[in-house]
């Protein structure tokens, strides 16, 4: 690969990488039931005055305005396409894991039931984790780890496909690696790949986030009015 196209932006996403892994750290041991939305809200908070300090918008990292019918329409194909790479991608770990008969990947851990757990059969919970989902998984995960990490690594990276591959590459394994501290191995191994998924997805779809936005968001809440009604 050739030098890096600018060293400075390299630095700025890894400053922004640290402090929100190391702020997820010490929420860990405040509130750890909430620390992954706290800080990552704080992240997005941060990271979007440094924004607005450098003359840019989130307009440049993926919520792009949906100006017309036609762009509002075609947010649902688009959708469509990003829930068959999610399919896909949730897929191969679960065939993988069969196939193989790898034990850390088919059982769920037990940090998602302490998290979790209290959903089932709670409307108040059940409603309040529907708007944490919405606001910091669907919009926030994919402001910062598809259209901030994916975007400002294509900017800073040299003009190659590798290059690229790694843009989509990275964000997903800190995406994974931020879901273990209570997903374990299989919930690193499976958001890792959702993450490739979504990033790549991001790229195909011009650097659109409301696709991605909404495929994750409706994902998370079937998953959650499961766990209300009382799946495992």
């Amino acid at each position: 690969m050739t030098t890096l196209r600018d060293k400075s932006g390299l630095l700025e996403v890894t400053i922004f990488v640290v402090f929100a892994l190391t702020t997820k750290a010490l929420a860990l041991q405040w509130t750890p039931k909430y620390a992954g939305p706290v800080t990552l809200l704080l992240t997005l908070a941060l990271l979007t005055g440094y924004l607005h300090r450098q003359g840019k918008t989130w307009k440049h990292y993926g919520l792009k305005p949906l100006t017309g019918l036609k762009a509002k329409l075609l947010v649902l194909p688009q959708a469509i396409l990003v829930s068959i790479c999610f399919a896909i991608s949730v897929g191969s770990v679960i065939a993988l894991a069969n196939a193989f008969e790898i034990s850390a990947l088919l059982q769920v851990s037990e940090g998602v039931e302490s998290r979790f757990g209290g959903v089932r059969g709670n409307l108040p919970n059940f409603i309040m984790w529907l708007g944490i989902i919405w606001v910091s998984a669907a919009f926030g995960e994919e402001m910062f780890f598809r259209g901030y990490l994916v975007t400002r690594l294509q900017e800073v990276l040299p003009s190659t496909r590798l290059a690229t591959v790694l843009a989509v590459l990275i964000p997903a394994l800190i995406f994974g690696y931020g879901h273990y501290d209570y997903q374990g191995i299989r919930g690193l191994v499976m958001t890792g790949m959702i993450g490739i998924a979504f990033g790549a997805s991001y790229l195909l779809l011009k650097k659109s986030l409301w696709p991605i936005i909404l495929v994750h968001g409706a994902m998370d809440s079937i998953a959650f009015t499961a766990l209300y009604l009382g799946a495992d």
